[in-house]
């Protein structure tokens, strides 16, 4: 005999405050009605069950009951048996599925992943849950096999009791007399351990004592007594094993049809149920349908009689279910015969609006648990009616316990045949079934969720559900339910949908899908789900991401489509239009998802900017006017269409790293249509597209300079001409524009000239030197504006070049643009009531610097080199020294300014201005008649005594002297400046503070100038 200990233990059945939703029912049930037979529990004397009751009833250990009894059940159905067997070709008719029909009982059919010959790389690259559930590429038939596994989960199939469930009704606890028992009241313990022939005879004297014929009161109190007792034992499964293959549950039927009176029935319909719902295993020859026939009977009988039927019901449900589970278990129906059809009558009867909301949740909870299994128990529910009467139970109850347990039953009969839904839906409309989802409490929805999942798996309304907008939004908006299992099962439902309506690929995105998948990848990737043991959540994400990785190939192959079929067209067809409007907003999909960390890795390959460089090139066409889609698809639509297409590449360059490896598919086809855009008519194109330049380019040149690596000579090459032949004509234009289409223009030279001398002698010999000092005078109210700072760092990097050819920027007026914007920025990161942010003047600062520093280098080293030659007598020309002496002149005006950034905080400022203040002095001396005025001499007094390092002192000292010796006008200054005075005493050799002996010879040879 097949043992049932094994298959009752590995279903949970909890309590439905038990279940995984946490949601606890707001009604308390009503006590079930005892009759008089409360007066034999209240008798004097009497002992509570538990002192009976030893070991733990097999009830309470239901909760055991989850996994594997049902890990057949939990498999789901093949939707192809749902096809009537009439059709041909396998192609589904929903026309051919009517009210009538009758499932035949299911197989577990699970279809096997067929093997990918070619495996891709589309997994995240940090090992993540997500990328243990889908790897390489499935197809369609595999994605959707894998899909019909995750339609039902553990948590859907929960299994919870009909007897002595407190969520249906509250059952006081259990007690009996054992001064009135009339036989030895053996607790569990020992009648497990019970030798056979005490048994026999404990046995024989339960069933003497209930087959008693005394009808007096007391003989009624005692049998009361005895049953109660019977019901205390009855928990433990051993002990009901044995009483439910004893005689004794023969005699226990006959009583359901003789008792004197209903109390003793009662007591002994739920002696029977405990035994059915606590038994481990069903023999052969178990009177279990002749239980049940009798108990229909009496149900159908007294149908009026809510408290009997209350009595009877849970009995009923834990016999029918309990031969379900035995019929799955052995894969034998019938083997105890047929339920009889008037048990299905009377149970849906059960569930009708006028009955007593106990009783419908009693017959409701038979059903699912009933429903759970695979039996033909569990065919013999599925009518026409059945749906739509569950679906007024849970719409139309008040107890939130009846109202789950409803829809949990119907979503149970929908795994058996997806017609039960289906009904519903056709009853009641689908935005009625819609409105219920979006409104239901969180247990049910998750259950709505699964019916609508079986139901778009069986092919079933497949084509109205995917076209509903509302369902999809509303499925979208479940996403924000902190249920992981809601979730799951939404992004289940979103990838139904989305497999057989590419159009809602937009409306979701839209509808935000793309961060919901973001944040729930987010709590994988830290394991915050796997943490609680929920992996189900991280196996629909994965599906979905995986099927969504998919689709940016296929938008941008149907939008090449689209633009293809128009090219060069002014005037395109009825269906070319069509096409365009379906097609061109599909870019906002690609778009979503560049800018997800999910898919951005896996979606920009070469292949995708190949396709994308091809859509610009399209887009080219359409900005030349050469093609006209603002006829087919609306001027505002075909501007947003070029807006999102721009900004998608914009999304993909923030990440330097995805275009690691494709720098020569960037250069070859994506930057040429975006020099062309440069000449747009549109100011907006223009713009975008010099900014995705100068960040392209900044980009890739600067990704070179970090690997250390050159750029292949093609590639180089070819940027270079595209810059030098195609868009560096256009300046003269460009730089003309009001901003910030300058400043955009010259970040782009600014980033070619930082790290390519070539490029700088490009720009000279393209002669936009003048160019860009006319953007100075005309920018020079804003400095501090992006043109403004773009312009000094251009003339950084082009005076900083050793290519450079300073000469002709010198006579192009160089010197007074630096001596402009120098004293300009000065002044400002001088001014102490200056209350703007100081970090861009500051910076400023420092460009210019380095500017004036290189421009006095090249003119000390030609001054040198003059000297030189001079001294040595071979006659070179010093002319041209002189000349550039002559330019750089104003640059004394510096001096001034200079001096007082001397005391700066900054190390940097101090070491390079000191630096520039030194060649200026051994260029021109002194002749800056502010060289040494009071304020700058009380400076150099400052710098004196606050310096320590002997460098830096000897530094300054030289700088005073070349100022005092070479003018007598700084002479007189110095003989006024009573504190630099002091300060250079106290350098001296007399002095204290200085403990080096150039600083000491410096500071007394000044000293000895001044007649000190």
């Amino acid at each position: 005999m097949l043992s049932l200990e094994k298959i009752r233990t590995q279903a949970p059945r909890i309590p439905i405050s038990e279940n995984s939703s946490g949601f606890k029912s707001k009604f308390d049930c009503v006590g079930l009605f005892l009759l008089s037979s409360r007066n034999v529990l209240e008798c004097s004397g009497t002992q509570d069950s538990k002192e009976i009751l030893q070991s733990p009833p097999s009830r309470q250990t239901k909760g055991e009951k989850s996994g594997q009894r049902l890990s057949h059940s939990f498999r789901p159905e093949n939707p192809t048996e749902l096809q009537p067997k009439s059709t041909v070709g396998g192609q589904l008719n929903e026309s051919l599925f009517l009210l009538s029909s009758r499932p035949t009982p299911r197989t577990s059919t699970a279809v096997g992943l067929s093997p990918g010959e070619n495996m891709t790389q589309n997994l995240p690259q940090k090992t993540s849950p997500l990328t243990k559930v889908v790897s390489g590429h499935l197809s369609q038939q595999a994605l959707e096999s894998q899909m019909r596994e995750l339609i039902y989960t553990d948590s859907d199939l929960v299994v919870t009791p009909i007897i002595d469930n407190p969520k249906i009704i509250k059952q006081p606890p259990t007690k009996f007399d054992p001064r009135i028992l009339h036989l030895p009241a053996h607790s569990v313990d020992k009648l497990v351990f019970i030798k056979d022939q005490d048994w026999n005879d404990f046995l024989l004297q339960v069933c003497s004592q209930i087959d008693s014929t005394e009808r007096s009161m007391g003989a009624s109190r005692a049998k009361l007594n005895l049953l109660c007792y019977l019901c205390v034992i009855a928990a433990h499964r051993d002990v009901a094993t044995r009483l439910l293959h004893s005689p004794l549950f023969q005699l226990l039927i006959q009583h359901l049809r003789i008792a004197p009176n209903w109390d003793i029935r009662a007591k002994v319909a739920r002696v029977i149920g405990l035994l059915a719902s606590h038994t481990t295993e069903l023999q052969e020859n178990t009177p279990v349908i002749e239980a049940i026939t009798v108990l229909t009977e009496l149900i159908r009988e007294n149908f009026r009689n809510s408290k009997l039927k209350q009595c009877l019901l849970p009995t009923l449900g834990e016999l029918i279910y309990l031969i379900a589970t035995q019929e799955e278990a052995k894969r034998t129906p019938g083997e105890w015969g047929a339920v009889p059809l008037a048990v299905y009558t009377v149970l849906i009867r059960c569930l009708r609006e006028r009955e007593d909301h106990v009783v419908n949740h009693m017959a409701a909870q038979i059903i699912e648990n009933v429903c759970t299994t695979y039996s033909a128990e569990a065919q013999g529910f599925i009518t026409g009616e059945i749906g739509p009467v569950l679906w007024y139970l849970f719409r139309h109850s008040t107890v939130d316990s009846l109202r789950i347990t409803a829809i949990s039953a119907l979503c149970r009969i929908t795994r058996h045949s997806p017609t039960a839904f289906q009904n519903v839906i056709e009853k009641v409309g689908l935005n009625s079934v819609i409105s219920s989802l979006a409104s239901a409490i969180c247990k049910a929805q998750q259950y709505m969720l699964t019916l609508f999942t079986a139901m778009l798996s069986s092919g079933i309304h497949l084509q109205r559900l995917i076209q509903e907008k509302e369902f999809v939004s509303t499925v979208i908006r479940l996403l924000d339910s902190p249920s992981t299992s809601i979730r799951a099962k939404a992004f289940l439902v979103l990838l139904y949908i989305l497999i057989h309506n590419h159009e809602m690929l937009l409306l979701s995105c839209q509808a935000r899908l793309v961060m919901y998948i973001e944040r729930d990848s987010r709590k994988m990737a830290a394991g915050k789900e796997q943490q609680s043991g929920n992996e189900y959540l991280s196996k629909c994400l994965a599906l979905l991401i995986h099927h969504l990785m998919q689709e940016p190939p296929r938008v941008l192959g149907d939008i090449l489509d689209a633009l293809a079929s128009v090219s060069g067209r002014k005037h395109p067809s009825t269906v070319q239009a069509k096409q365009l409007r379906m097609c061109l907003p599909l870019m906002l999909v690609v778009l979503h998802l560049v800018t997800s960390q999910v898919f951005r890795p896996q979606v920009v390959t070469e292949e995708f900017l190949f396709s994308y460089g091809t859509i610009l090139s399209y887009i080219k066409s359409v900005d030349m006017g050469e093609t006209n889609i603002d006829g087919a698809i609306g001027l505002m639509a075909s501007e947003e269409f070029i807006k999102i297409t721009l900004s998608t590449f914009e999304a993909i360059i923030q990440y330097p790293i995805l275009l690691k490896d494709y720098c020569s598919t960037v250069v070859d086809y994506i930057l040429p249509p975006l020099v062309s855009l440069v000449q747009s008519q549109n100011v907006e194109w223009r713009l975008f597209s010099l900014r995705l330049l100068s960040e392209t380019a900044s980009l890739l040149v600067n990704q070179e300079v970090e690997d250390g690596k050159e750029v292949k000579a093609d590639t180089h090459s070819n940027l270079l001409a595209l810059i030098r032949d195609v868009l560096l004509p256009q300046y003269e234009l460009i730089l003309t524009e009001p901003d910030p289409v300058p400043a955009y223009a010259l970040k782009l030279l600014v980033v070619m000239t930082e790290h390519n001398p070539t490029f700088t002698r490009l720009v000279e010999d393209s002669k936009l030197v003048p160019l860009i000092f006319e953007v100075i005078l005309e920018h020079q109210e804003n400095i501090l504006g992006n043109t403004m700072q773009s312009v000094i760092a251009l003339l950084n990097n082009l005076v900083a070049c050793k290519d450079s050819n300073m000469k002709l920027l010198y006579e192009q007026g160089l010197v007074c643009h630096v001596c402009n914007l120098f004293t300009e920025t000065a002044t400002l990161c001088l001014d102490v009531g200056n209350k703007n942010n100081d970090e861009i003047p500051a910076a400023l600062l420092f460009s210019l610097l380095d500017i004036l520093h290189g421009m006095l280098t090249y003119t000390s080293s030609v001054v040198r080199l003059a000297l030189q030659a001079q001294k040595s007598g071979s006659g070179g020309d010093t002319q041209a020294a002189e000349d550039l002496l002559r330019l750089s002149k104003p640059l004394t005006d510096l001096i001034s300014l200079l001096i007082p950034l001397l005391p700066n905080e900054d190390p940097e400022i101090f070491e390079v201005s000191s630096k520039c203040l030194s060649m200026l002095v051994q260029l021109y001396g002194g002749e800056n008649p502010d060289s040494l005025s009071p304020r700058n001499a009380e400076n150099f007094a400052d710098l004196l005594t606050s310096k320590k390092d002997p460098k830096e002192q000897k530094l300054l000292l030289k700088i005073l002297r070349r100022m005092v010796t070479s003018s007598e006008k700084r002479l007189a200054d110095l003989k006024d400046a009573g504190s630099l005075l002091r300060a250079l005493e106290g350098l001296g050799p007399s002095g204290s503070s200085s403990a080096d002996s150039a600083v000491a010879s410096l500071a007394l040879e000044i000293l000895q100038a001044v007649g000190h």
